[in-house]
């Protein structure tokens, strides 16, 4: 990875931590994603935080403490946030105008919703021609009726890796500084 890379951080929201229904391991998710978060910025990575928008009277109506960023992950200074309102990060958003205009080219992912957000936006990244890695052990979820928020990012983990993203543990994602050759996967 080099200088075509972002880290892109989806909906590592406040309400998403809430003590009556926190999601799945909450707190390896919030270091994980700061450990990503500080090597990304220290090799001069773009962090790009997507922060959903919901409904009136929502936990993460705009606004309201449920919608702020968590503050153990919070954007600083030239990190670029972009408000979404679909499950798709690029829908309606400027998203893509925001990668294209850093010369972006690789996406590492990581976040919440596994199931809706994350894999959503795994899928249109790599339609719209962007290399993407997706951090098998960053993104999370909840319980759903049928299986376990395990069983959900296991599943997803399956199913995204190979054909829509490379797949890494967070401790193996490196953001080293300058070019890569773009053509390469395995460099990521």
């Amino acid at each position: 990875m080099g200088k075509d890379t972002a880290l892109l951080v989806i909906d590592v929201q406040v309400c998403n931590f809430e003590e009556s229904a926190p999601v799945h391991e909450g707190d390896a998710l919030l270091s994980k994603v700061s450990s990503l978060i500080g090597r990304a910025r220290a090799a001069g990575t773009p962090v790009v935080y997507v922060q959903h928008c919901g409904p009136d009277g929502a936990i993460d109506e705009p606004g309201t403490p449920g919608w702020e960023i968590h503050p153990a992950v919070a954007p600083v200074a030239g990190d670029v946030v972009v408000q979404k309102r679909h499950p798709d990060s690029f829908q309606d958003t400027n998203l893509q105008q925001e990668l294209e205009s850093r010369g972006i080219e690789r996406l590492v992912i990581t976040g919440i919703q596994t199931e809706y957000c994350v894999d959503t936006t795994c899928r249109r990244a790599c339609s719209l021609g962007y290399d993407v890695t997706l951090v098998k052990d960053a993104h999370s979820t909840w319980d759903s009726d049928h299986l376990t928020a395990a069983q959900i990012i296991a599943h997803h983990n399956d199913v995204l890796g190979g054909w829509f993203a490379a797949l890494k543990e967070a401790s193996e994602v490196e953001f080293p500084s300058g070019p890569t050759n773009p053509t390469c996967r395995e460099e990521i």
